[in-house]
């Protein structure tokens, strides 16, 4: 039954980005069936296999030793300001940001990233049908951040038609940053945080294939990347460190105001209609849910969590999620976590319009416009995701 509802549910999902295309004749339909292919094949090994296991035991290894070092950094700063056994948010999982943005720094300083960038983007290249351009902006969005990576581009974004356009912001959308990955590993398993990073990767090009489906012509096919200004070791180091720091504090407000203004709504709510805002929510999410494998009997409280990371951002849906997690079953919690992955809400239209329109101002104006159906075809990334992951699990 589960493979069934799989299919179905891939085939609501590309019917949708099919209703949403601005070309439909031009749809290039084999990349987008063999992309489908790798993300089952690639879901099957990091969730099913040895390999997969020690692979991602690595990964949160690694992540984990970051933490710990993090914590010697916020312990030393703000130790004694909480109570012993406490575990303070904002010092145990927005802070230690500022560690990892800092070891970002360090590798971009030492030209390994993008290295690590450009010869990823360039294998992609070859299977998504796409150009280098694109392939290298979606590997990079998930390296150094949704609005980041814009400066890396910027030789070119004056120049891109709205179709590449769409595609770069379309990718930096669907994606999640590197510096936050150790944030969500605190939240939710460790395993379907990476899996997510990649079939989220393949999903932004299957989705853009489908909603903005064109060709690169060899002649236009040139990758620019922007060098960042020669910095000593310590300047740079002293940027990253402020640039991890804001993330956390921005991450940190944002928190403060979402999650107080849920309950306040879902307060009026309850005592206007005895429901809360959130289980209306869950209600009309809950057919998402239901095509993305949860079982019928969970996907109101899965929808709910769905939309509230829609209308707010991933975080306030993890730390839902997290306090609910016993409540769901064991393959609802890895679909819902590999959803949560992604920066697919209504606040990064704002980040994204905003980074590019600091590079140049035109351009920017043009991300405005199509900004509702950017977060349209991020949200089918999530989907289509949860849906390969629920084919494995």
């Amino acid at each position: 039954m589960k493979y069934i509802i799989a299919i179905l549910g891939l085939i609501i999902v590309i019917a949708l980005a099919f209703a949403g295309s601005k070309d439909r004749k031009n749809i290039k339909y084999k990349p987008v069936f063999i992309m489908i292919l790798l993300q089952i094949v690639l879901a099957y090994l990091l969730l099913n296999t040895k390999f997969g296991l020690v692979l991602i035991k690595g990964v949160a290894g690694v992540f984990s030793k970051l933490l710990e070092y993090a914590a010697e950094g916020v312990n030393f700063v703000f130790g004694g300001l909480a109570n012993e056994g406490a575990m303070p948010f904002f010092m145990n999982v927005l802070l230690p940001i500022v560690f990892i943005s800092v070891l970002i720094g360090i590798f971009q300083y030492l030209k390994i990233l993008p290295f690590i960038m450009k010869g990823i983007g360039l294998l992609l290249s070859k299977v998504n049908g796409m150009g280098k351009l694109e392939s290298y902006n979606a590997v990079a969005s998930a390296m150094v951040g949704q609005s980041e990576v814009f400066i890396t581009v910027k030789k070119q974004l004056g120049k891109l038609p709205e179709h590449r356009l769409y595609t770069l912001c379309a990718s930096a959308m669907s994606t999640v940053s590197m510096s936050i990955v150790g944030a969500y590993m605190t939240m939710i398993e460790p395993k379907y945080v990476v899996t997510a990073l990649v079939l989220n990767l393949f999903g932004g090009f299957i989705i853009a294939s489908v909603i903005n489906p064109y060709t690169v012509d060899d002649s236009e096919d040139i990758l620019e990347i922007q060098e960042e200004e020669k910095q000593s070791f310590f300047e740079m180091l002293s940027e990253y460190i402020l640039d991890g720091f804001k993330v956390a504090v921005i991450v940190g407000a944002m928190l403060i105001g979402f999650v107080a203004l849920i309950a306040a709504i879902n307060s009026v709510f309850d005592m206007i209609f005895g429901i809360s805002f959130q289980e209306i929510l869950g209600y009309i999410f809950a057919p998402v849910a239901f095509i993305m494998g949860v079982p019928m009997s969970e996907t109101v409280r899965a929808g709910g969590i769905m939309a509230t990371k829609l209308v707010t951002n991933e975080f306030v849906a993890m730390m839902q999620l997290s306090d609910v997690a016993g409540t769901f079953s064991a393959r609802t919690l890895g679909i819902i976590s590999v959803f949560l992955v992604s920066f697919a809400n209504f606040s990064s239209i704002g980040i994204i319009a905003g980074a590019v329109k600091g590079l140049n101002e035109k351009q920017g104006n043009v991300v405005a416009r199509f900004g509702l159906k950017l977060l349209y075809g991020a949200t089918l990334v999530s989907v289509l995701s949860a849906i390969i992951v629920s084919i494995v699990l």
